[in-house]
C-alpha cells in the first residue's frame, strides 16, 4: 500500500503578529512616500493584505501613521534611556557633560541609522504639522525627547538644543540621501563625515 501522505496544518498568524506585519509594512511605505504620498492601499500592497483589512485594523490613514510615528519615537526614547542606564551603571563611564559623555549618547542615536525607514518616518511626521492630529503628536514627541535629555542628563537648555539639532541634521542628510552622494560635492562629503563620523559607511549602505 502506498504510504499515507501527512500534511502539516497551515500556520496561522495571530492577531498581534498580523498587526506587527502591517505596522512594519506601513513603516516602509510611509518612509518611502511620506504622509501625503502614501495611501492605505500602498500599505496593504507592501504588507500583502487587502486594503479593507488595513482599514478594519487601524481605521483611518492618519491613525495608522500616528501609530507608526509613535513606534519610531519609542525606539528613540528607548535607545536614549538604555544608554543612559548603561552610563550610570558603568564605573568607568565618562564624566556627565563631557565631550565623551555626549559622544556616547549620540552613538546610541547613530545606531538607529541602520533602520533608515524609522528615521525617515520620524522626519515625515515632523514635516506633517499642517495635519492637526499629526502636528500635535509631532510637537509632543519633540517635547518628550527634549524633556528626557534635560531631566536625565541635567544639562542646560542650550546643550539639549544642540544635541537634538545634531540628531535632526542626521535625519535631514538621510532624507536627502546625502551619504550616497558624498562624491558629488566635496562640501557635502565634509558635512556628512562631520555629522555621521564612523557611522557614515553604514548610512550609505542603508541608502
Amino acid at each position: 500500500m502506498p504510504a499515507t501522505k501527512t500534511t502539516r496544518p497551515a500556520t496561522r498568524m495571530n492577531a498581534a503578529d498580523r498587526r506587527e506585519l502591517v505596522l512594519a509594512a506601513a513603516t516602509t511605505a510611509f518612509a518611502r512616500g511620506g504622509w501625503s504620498g502614501t495611501s492605505t492601499d500602498a500599505v496593504a500592497k507592501e504588507a500583502g493584505v487587502s486594503q479593507p483589512y488595513v482599514v478594519r485594523m487601524f481605521g483611518t490613514k492618519a491613525e495608522l501613521f500616528r501609530e507608526v510615528f509613535a513606534r519610531a519615537l519609542g525606539r528613540i526614547v528607548e535607545a536614549f534611556d538604555t544608554e543612559l542606564d548603561r552610563i550610570e551603571a558603568d564605573p568607568d563611564a565618562p564624566v556627565a557633560g563631557s565631550e565623551d559623555y555626549w559622544s556616547r549618547l549620540g552613538a546610541a542615536y547613530g545606531d538607529l541609522i541602520a533602520d533608515g525607514d524609522m528615521l525617515l518616518v520620524l522626519m515625515h511626521g515632523f514635516t506633517a504639522g499642517g495635519t492637526p492630529e499629526i502636528g500635535a503628536q509631532a510637537r509632543s514627541a519633540m517635547a518628550q525627547i527634549y524633556t528626557l535629555i534635560r531631566t536625565r542628563t541635567g544639562c542646560a537648555p542650550e546643550v539639549a538644543r544642540q544635541f537634538i539639532a545634531n540628531g535632526m541634521l542626521l535625519n535631514v542628510l538621510l532624507a536627502m540621501r546625502a551619504p550616497d552622494h558624498v562624491e558629488d560635492e566635496p562640501a557635502l562629503a565634509e558635512l556628512a563625515e562631520c555629522a555621521f563620523g564612523e557611522a557614515l559607511p553604514d548610512a550609505a549602505e542603508r541608502g
